[in-house]
């Protein structure tokens, strides 16, 4: 895990505060105190980034800083894969396992496209972040079969055919770039580059795309990013 990855404007890693107030305290001097009167005002203004390390920093990105380092830790504190030593005929499941080591220790950041049924029986699809999902749900029940690996609306994409709902978020480990000349790409925040599921262009580097031949989805493949730095 590289420390310099969490570190805040002031200099300190994000690890060190609890709270964000914590994190504007630690940049608000006894002068900012005497000369303001006011420990709002000053923590505001480190806030701001008219006091403490000069550059704003706001509360949203503090904690998208922390909440990105504790799932960087969740990934690299898995001993036991779960899907080791199972056996699996439908290819899906050998396609999340094969890719489960990967994703858990960084080396790998795959995407899972699926399209399948809703429990209301709407057609739903999903570019899905595997690495971001395996840190932040519990994948025993699906790894044991009990229930299957579905899209959700916070995925990185999520579109309902009937309905026509859809919905875009950016994850830990990819920024949703919706406006791209050559259609939706997913840009990897550790190393920078894109990834572009339309099949018939270029993928982008280290990266590549493999069809998933399943009987549980209508259609699914899957986008493996490699990381090199």
């Amino acid at each position: 895990m590289d420390a310099d990855e969490y570190i805040t404007p002031g200099g300190r890693s994000v690890v060190e505060f609890s709270t964000f107030e914590d994190y504007l305290n630690s940049q608000v001097s006894k002068s900012d105190l005497d000369y303001l009167e006011d420990a709002h005002i000053a923590r505001k203004l480190v806030e701001l980034g008219f006091r403490g390390s000069r550059d704003g920093f706001t509360q949203d990105e503090f904690y998208m800083l922390k909440n990105k380092f504790e799932i960087s830790k969740a990934i690299r504190n898995v001993k036991i894969l779960l899907s080791a030593g199972k056996t699996y005929e439908d290819g899906f499941l050998r396609a999340m396992q094969m890719r489960e080591e990967g994703n858990r220790n960084g080396k790998n950041a795959s995407i899972f496209y699926v399209r399948t049924y809703n429990k209301q029986g709407q057609e739903i699809s999903a570019y899905i972040d595997y690495a971001y999902r395996l840190a932040t749900e519990d994948f025993r029940p699906i790894f044991n079969m009990e229930k299957k690996f579905e899209p959700r609306v916070t995925d990185l994409s999520y579109y309902n055919w009937e309905t026509t709902q859809i919905s875009g978020c950016s994850s830990p480990n990819y920024e949703v770039v919706a406006s791209n000349p050559r259609g939706m790409v997913f840009r990897n925040k550790r190393d920078g580059k894109s990834v572009n599921p339309d099949y018939g262009t270029p993928f982008g580097d280290n990266s590549s795309r493999t069809n998933i031949c399943t009987d549980e989805y209508l259609s699914a493949f899957v986008m493996d990013h490699y990381h090199r730095r």
